[in-house]
């Protein structure tokens, strides 16, 4: 294993390096001549996985002396380990900024070197547009929001956001035009690119395109203060697949998903996806790991184990607590500090003994809320260390970084104890480290005069609630940070533990996080993003809307646009028609307040009717009176009422029953849907002859969705033995007897029409929702099947760009009256 010395010299690199390597002719391996060409094209066939962050993991440095840039990879950056987590076969490129400024004039050189030296591509953003999108509108907008607070919005800055999204997603097709782009993964990390995703998926609709939140997501209620909320999750759902550290994070994303553009989520297999147009968007819940080889270099470096030998002299015989956080208000340092007290305070006996040291990493933005935070925490450091100190000794050391890796680490290997309590954060990785050095490697444990084959190691770990690495840290002590006497206990229990306890812990941490690494995170990440877009290429795209709102409708590559003209011929040829249409969401939009048909509706309805060569039927799951009513001036119209269990061939005929079933189920049922009415605000039940329908959708949507998948379980025990379908539909539960659907109508209708000597040459369906693919689905089986006749000319479509069983669409109900218009037209025409 190289040492961490030996990996900095390996990446470290300068400009005037680059000048001297592109002297340096290219080295042959086997006999005879490859061009640069055929090299370049062998590169290109590799699978690349693209890294896209905001900042590159890149340290960058300029010499005083020379003037000249060095740069080198930033072993404290998550995404610089990725380079080393993917198999040597997989190529790694970053796209990024540069936690640098660089002359305009230099631009270009230090770009060219991070190209060929470090798989590096650099995007230079203006400084004003830099301040707005990075300081702005990511570090004083979103990163508050997505940890609960509530900050004011500046349209300015969000422009600045989504314009340099748009930059980073132009660098991200530059990486990605090549002959063989279908075998690039690009992977997009965290809140600072939330809007690429939108314009990337314009430009190209099978990338494979996955997305990582490192931060928290917040509660929908939260995150519905957001003015640009619908564009967020809009450009966000432009992804194959969307990762989160926990499952609480991925949750909250569902319910913004839910209750701001009404979508709806399913598991699957293990895995939770969400229909978004056509297309499946997998939500991915993994929280992500660290590089075992790395630590372990770290461990033996000399100037760590050097360092651990010293600390462990100097706090010999002392209880020693680390905390390691970044300085800003969400990491609770004032809270640890005040609990550090109140353990004292206490517990005298720990007087003199109990240290904690914290260390605080650099902030990563300016502002006075981190000065404020450091002038909290400094002031209760000292009443602390004023009240219980003593000479020689201070209970709670404060080292204000940046503090080395080695340092740290040297710490880490010494304190029995780590705290880690952020009032709100994202993974923290701090106590997997802790826990790796506490774990210790043979230069540091024969420093430490410790026998690594004999001796169990101990730790002990008090986390925060708060933090994604908690839920993964099962041995952990959790505390909630806001409760300072809790945490005073909880330092108090680890101080306390037995041995043979503490053992059992640190083993079970390391057990889960030796295995858990960086390498299984990224693999586990990249096979389901390939899962996820395995199907990319048996669907045909349409790309609809402008800017943010922007979303790519995947189709089946039959399933295309019925046009006017298409459906006219064929009319016109044919002698017996068959027209079938839904009404809710096929003639009447479901958003509309007043439900019943519209005058022109009517009209369209009484032109077909006319034509003594057509058959329409209304086929709906309404009740039969509700129907009769609306459409009592339509005098050869058949109606199809709730779900086909009455229908009337004209105005006049009598209803014929689909058969005589056992209704008694209801009177069991009713009570129990009362029940849930009552304890659903916004529900209602709805009362048909042949069914009852539990209606949630003026309810709230996670409470209602919840209350119904529990009035579906309910039912379904209660009605086992009866001969009764419980079905969940969009906002609905509906109770209906068995054998009744909409596709029964469809095979009813034709096999009637046929025993009057009257088969159907054309058929028309045309309809919106789950029920109607019933309709569908029978049109399909019959024309499949050869022991029938065949309909010459079959037409079943759906409204909206959706998965389908029909191999049409139309995209709303203007165009489904438009359709039906046209045809009637042809029809007087015609006479």
């Amino acid at each position: 294993m190289a040492s961490g010395c030996c990996l900095d010299q390996l990446n470290l690199w300068s400009t005037d390096d680059f000048r001297v390597m592109n002297r340096i002719p290219r080295v042959m391996k086997v006999p005879g001549v490859i061009s640069q060409f055929e090299e370049d094209q062998q590169t290109k066939s590799r699978k690349r996985v693209i890294i896209v962050s905001n900042q590159l993991p890149l340290r960058a440095s300029r010499d005083s002396v020379s003037d000249e840039w060095r740069f080198e990879f930033d072993e404290n950056d998550l995404l610089a380990l990725l380079k080393d987590a993917f198999p040597p076969d997989i190529e790694v490129r970053y796209v990024g900024t540069l936690k640098a400024d660089v002359d305009v004039a230099d631009q270009d050189q230090v770009a060219q070197v991070l190209h060929e030296k470090f798989s590096c591509e650099t995007i230079f953003l203006p400084v004003d547009m830099q301040n707005k999108f990075y300081h702005g509108f990511c570090k004083h907008y979103l990163w508050p929001l997505f940890h609960y607070m509530m900050p004011r919005f500046d349209r300015s800055q969000w422009q600045a956001y989504v314009s340099a999204n748009k930059i980073f997603a132009d660098k991200v097709l530059e990486v990605t035009d090549r002959d063989d782009e279908d075998e690039d993964h690009v992977w997009v990390h965290d809140y600072h690119l939330m809007a690429l995703p939108a314009f990337l998926r314009r430009r190209s609709s099978r990338v494979k395109l996955g997305f990582f939140l490192h931060s928290p997501f917040p509660s929908s209620d939260i995150y519905k203060t957001l003015p640009v909320r619908d564009d967020i999750l809009r450009a966000l759902l432009n992804c194959d697949l969307i990762g989160f550290h926990t499952f609480d994070y991925a949750r909250h994303f569902l319910s913004s998903c839910r209750r701001i553009l009404g979508l709806h989520s399913e598991s699957n297999r293990g895995h939770i996806a969400l229909e978004y147009y056509g297309r499946t968007v997998t939500i991915k819940i993994l929280p992500a790991g660290i590089h075992m080889g790395q630590l372990e270099s770290v461990m033996s470096e000399e100037s760590t184990v050097r360092k651990a030998k010293e600390l462990k002299e100097k706090y010999e015989g002392k209880i020693l607590m680390v905390g390691v956080d970044d300085l800003d208000l969400f990491k609770g340092i004032s809270q640890k500090f005040s609990a550090m007290g109140e353990l004292l305070e206490t517990n005298q006996e720990l007087r003199g003994k109990a240290v904690l040291v914290q260390i605080t990493n650099p902030a990563r933005s300016l502002g006075r809320d981190v000065q404020e935070v450091l002038d909290e925490a400094n002031g209760i450091a000292k009443e602390v260390n004023k009240k219980y100190g003593e000479p020689g000794y201070e209970p709670i050391i404060f080292i204000k970084g940046p503090v080395t890796t080695q340092e740290k680490f040297a710490y880490y290997a010494i304190a029995e104890y780590c705290v880690v309590t952020p009032v709100r954060d994202g993974m923290n990785l701090v106590p997997y480290k802790y826990t790796v050095c506490r774990q210790g490697c043979p230069a540091l444990c024969k420093a430490l005069g410790i026998d690594e084959n004999s001796p169990p190691r101990n730790s002990v770990i008090i986390v925060s609630e708060f933090i994604g690495c908690s839920p993964s840290l099962s041995g952990a002590i959790r505390v909630n940070p806001w409760n300072i006497s809790e945490m005073a206990n909880a330092m108090y229990s680890a101080i306390d533990m037995p041995n043979t306890e503490k053992h059992l812990r640190h083993e079970k941490h390391y057990r889960y996080i030796s295995s858990h690494d960086v390498a299984y995170w990224a693999r586990s990440f990249d096979q389901d993003l390939e899962r996820a877009c395995r199907d990319h290429y048996y669907k045909r795209y349409w790309r609809i809307g402008f800017g943010l709102a922007f979303r790519l409708v995947a189709l089946e590559p039959n399933f295309r646009k019925l046009l006017g003209d298409t459906l006219n011929s064929a009319y016109r040829r044919m002698n017996s028609r068959l027209i079938l249409l839904d009404y809710d969401g096929t003639m009447m939009p479901p958003t509309s307040v007043n439900k019943g048909p519209s005058h022109e509706v009517i009209s369209v309805l009484n032109s077909l009717c006319d034509d003594p060569k057509n058959i329409v039927f209304i086929v709906s799951g309404r009740d039969r009176n509700t129907l009769s009513k609306w459409f009592s001036s339509c005098e050869k119209l058949g109606i199809a009422a709730e779900h086909g269990y009455f229908a009337r061939w004209t105005r006049d005929s009598p209803w014929e029953t689909y058969r005589i079933m056992d209704l008694s189920w209801k009177r069991v049922v009713e009570p129990i849907m009362q029940l849930y009415m009552e304890a659903t605000d916004g529900s209602w039940i709805e009362n048909k002859e042949s069914a009852l329908v539990w209606h949630h959708q003026d309810a709230d949507p996670d409470f209602g969705l919840c209350q119904a998948k529990e009035l579906h379980d309910h039912l379904e025990n209660v009605l086992a033995n009866e001969p009764v379908v419980v079905k969940r539909r969009q906002q609905i539960v509906e109770l209906m007897p068995q054998g009744l659907s909409k596709g029964i109508v469809v095979e009813n209708l034709i096999s009637t029409m046929r025993s009057r000597g009257n088969s159907p040459d054309f058929l028309l369906c045309i309809g919106d929702d789950r029920s109607d693919e019933d309709m569908f689905e029978s049109i399909a089986r019959s024309s499949a099947n050869p022991s029938l006749p065949a309909i010459a000319e079959i037409f079943a479509c759906t409204v909206g760009q959706k998965p389908s069983m029909a191999k049409y669409y139309v995209d709303d109900i203007v165009e489904v009256i438009g359709l039906l218009r046209g045809i009637a037209e042809a029809t007087v025409q015609a006479n």
